[in-house]
Formats: C-alpha cells, sequence, structure tokens
C-alpha cells in the first residue's frame, strides 16, 4: 500500500495489490472474493517495469510485477489493518 494508491482511490472505492504474474482477472477477482467476502466490480491489471539499480560498479534490474486495481461494490471496504 503506498500513499499514492490509498489517497487515489478514496472516493472510488478501489484497492490496489500486487498480484501473482500468471494471474488473470477473474482468478483475481474470485480471489480477493473469497479472502475478503466482498463484491468486486471490475478488475484492472498493469505491468509495473523494473527499476534499473546500481550497486557500486555493477548494474542490475529489479523484476517487473503485475498490480490490480479492483473496484468493490458501494459500501464494501478491505481493512488491512485495525484502526484504533
Amino acid at each position: 500500500m503506498t500513499e499514492k494508491s490509498v489517497t487515489g482511490s478514496e472516493g472510488a472505492n478501489k484497492v490496489v495489490f500486487e498480484v501473482a504474474k500468471r494471474a488473470n482477472k477473474t482468478e483475481i477477482k474470485r480471489a480477493i472474493e473469497e479472502l475478503f467476502k466482498v463484491t468486486v466490480l471490475n478488475v484492472n491489471t498493469m505491468w509495473v517495469p523494473g527499476k534499473r539499480v546500481r550497486l557500486g560498479r555493477h548494474l542490475g534490474l529489479r523484476p517487473p510485477w503485475k498490480k490490480a486495481v479492483v473496484t468493490l461494490k458501494e459500501g464494501d471496504n478491505i481493512e488491512f489493518f485495525e484502526s484504533t
């Protein structure tokens, strides 16, 4: 959870997840509904490219990863931490 993913989706009832590279939209939807007991309306997926990193004089690349933006039904929400 990044600050941008939290503040950018406050009013839209959207949640951002890092998902398996081979997962498709229907698998993601089914998993979210089973794990969190919510109704998923839409799933958008995207690839985040790996960043170039440098360690001393050696260059490398962080691995790319897949991100899913899940739109939930109005009234449903997912709590990742307990608010005190």
